[in-house]
């Protein structure tokens, strides 16, 4: 059975309601452990989850510092705490189970009263292909978010404009010089390193969090093929999700640092001399 995205159109767009579920959920979740970690905080008794907000704090403060002056660095200490624990609980999601409906006709395939766009097509298709037999099309509505290409590009976007906002507001004439060093014809070299930096940024992340949640679907699938194959698909699903949080936890820890680096090219590095 295939399994496609619930992509609607909406106002000339094609959204994925599935992403912006799975945003509002990872929302839910950092908002819900920050404003538990501080509704009572204590100096004599603090709970676990103030512990732990404490060493995620000193565990940014030490990347800030890692790459910048900490002194520089400390207007960005929320910015570092909300990258970190967003894309970790983002690339988590995805990990202990899914979500998915099926459809096995074209007028059913509707959601808010609107066409899912993948299941018509799909469906469309069988039935052509196929006529007279049932068809079935599967809607997945839990991923993790960052296993979507749009939303890790976004995040780097994000990162993107600020890094070159605080490069031309806070470093000004030193930001531009550096496009044409050593040499002015270095110019289109150094753009196109710019640019790199934003597709790598945010593509790093999508890539290895994607290929993560293909691996499990593809283990899942292993079950039909009887007593082996299921015993196979468990013992890989198990060591695979035990891997899967190793790897969510180094891309979140990878994408915070390296903004923390593009910041400090920008407003350090190339800092004009007085």
């Amino acid at each position: 059975m295939l399994h496609e995205s619930p992509i609607i159109e909406l106002g000339g767009f094609n959204i994925d309601l599935s992403v912006i579920i799975m945003l509002i959920v990872t929302c839910a979740i950092v908002f819900g452990l920050a404003f538990a970690a501080t509704r009572n905080l204590s100096v004599d008794n603090p709970s676990k989850l103030q512990n732990f907000m404490e060493w995620v704090v000193e565990f940014v403060q030490g990347l800030i510092s890692s790459t910048m002056d900490l002194k520089k660095g400390k207007p960005f200490l929320s910015l570092g705490m909300t990258l970190i624990m967003f894309i970790f609980v983002g690339n988590m999601l995805g990990l202990p189970f899914g979500i998915v409906t099926e459809f096995d006709n074209v007028q059913s395939a509707q959601v808010f009263g609107h066409e899912i766009i993948p299941v018509k097509e799909a469906l469309e298709q069988a039935q052509a292909s196929h006529p007279g037999e049932a068809a079935h099309v599967g809607i997945s509505w839990w991923k993790s978010p960052t296993a979507d290409a749009g939303v890790s590009i976004g995040l780097a976007l994000m990162i993107f404009v600020l890094v070159h906002f605080l490069g031309i507001f806070r470093n000004t004439k030193a930001y531009f010089k550096h496009y044409v060093q050593p040499f002015p014809f270095f110019l289109p070299i150094n753009l196109i390193e710019q640019f790199s930096k934003l597709l790598t940024h945010g593509m790093r992340l999508f890539g290895n969090i994607f290929a993560g949640e293909v691996l499990i679907s593809v283990l899942l699938k292993m079950t039909a093929l009887g007593v082996g194959g299921m015993v196979a698909s468990v013992l890989g699903l198990v060591v695979w999700q035990g891997f899967s949080i190793f790897v969510g936890s180094i891309q979140a820890f990878v994408f915070t640092i390296l903004t923390f680096v593009y910041i400090s090219q920008a407003i350090d590095t190339h800092e004009e001399e007085h």
